[in-house]
């Protein structure tokens, strides 16, 4: 009987460390977005260095341009707290929101495969087109002259690009990469022939290489991105994102904080493709 008690002890003392395991993370994750910025003051933004989003200063370290930058600064005002950067992935981004390990994420592109795991405003925060840069002598008009063998094109892994690019050209050479400057370094040593990003990265990238076409290619793939969030019962956090995008985007804010960018970094506003769609169709 009594090693019959101790095994029984044991036993409840096993469920009772078991449910403890299984409900301190679900309790962790009981507070929201929104109040947990506003008890701890920070506000998290994840960053790539990924011009025009996010350029880190070499000479100091710290993320000051960009257009996902000056986003978050002045989510940041708004809210009265402070921003912190924190480096990620294209391909780590999600599950940096589902970790908890930042608040948001600029310039996610709302697919249907990450709504599942993460949560996005109903506005979109701009619109952005499918570009490569590519080698002058690259036949690159249409999707379908890159479609060939021996056609080598970068694209950072995990990314809409990547997911576009693999469906688009089956017969070309994918090569992946961690994310856009690992992509561009690639086309720059010549080990691929072209790399694949929505235009705006790679207007900076031309600029800086000083070599390469870049071409929109046709049929021309154009898509709205987003600012990801964490998935979670309270909305108060996502239906704020949502009120501010609509409100930067349909004054003009956002396109006048991209052009910004763009003279900052000594590419002329009207030369480059616009982010707001109304305009787009307008010119």
């Amino acid at each position: 009987m009594k090693h019959m008690f101790q095994r029984t002890k044991s036993w409840l003392a096993g469920i009772a460390a078991a449910l403890t395991l299984a409900v301190s993370p679900v309790a962790a994750q009981d507070i929201s977005t929104w109040d947990q910025i506003n008890e701890t003051g920070k506000l998290r933004m994840g960053v790539i260095q990924a011009p025009p989003w996010w350029s880190k200063n070499p000479a100091t370290g710290t993320w000051d341009s960009g257009l996902g930058v000056t986003i978050g600064k002045n989510m940041a005002e708004v809210l009265g707290v402070e921003l912190e950067f924190v480096e990620v992935t294209w391909g780590t981004a999600v599950a940096a929101l589902q970790s908890n390990k930042i608040d948001f994420m600029p310039v996610l592109d709302p697919k249907p495969e990450r709504a599942v795991s993460i949560d996005f405003p109903s506005n979109p925060l701009l619109y952005i087109s499918l570009a490569v840069l590519a080698n002058e002598d690259l036949a690159a008009d249409t999707w379908a002259d890159l479609n060939k063998e021996g056609v080598k094109v970068a694209v950072p892994q995990g990314s809409s690009m990547d997911s576009f690019i693999t469906a688009t050209l089956p017969l070309a050479d994918i090569q992946r990469f961690p994310d856009n400057g690992a992509s561009i370094a690639a086309f720059q040593s010549g080990r691929v022939d072209a790399v694949s990003l929505f235009h705006p990265p790679l207007l900076a990238a031309r600029k800086k290489l000083g070599r390469g076409q870049l071409v929109i290619p046709t049929p021309a793939f154009s898509s709205p991105t987003s600012i990801g969030v964490r998935k979670e019962a309270d909305k108060t956090f996502r239906d704020w994102v949502d009120t501010s995008i609509f409100y930067w985007y349909e004054t003009g804010q956002t396109q006048a904080w991209y052009a910004e960018f763009l003279t900052e970094f000594g590419l002329d506003p009207k030369a480059s493709p616009v982010i707001q769609r109304e305009l787009l169709f307008g010119q």
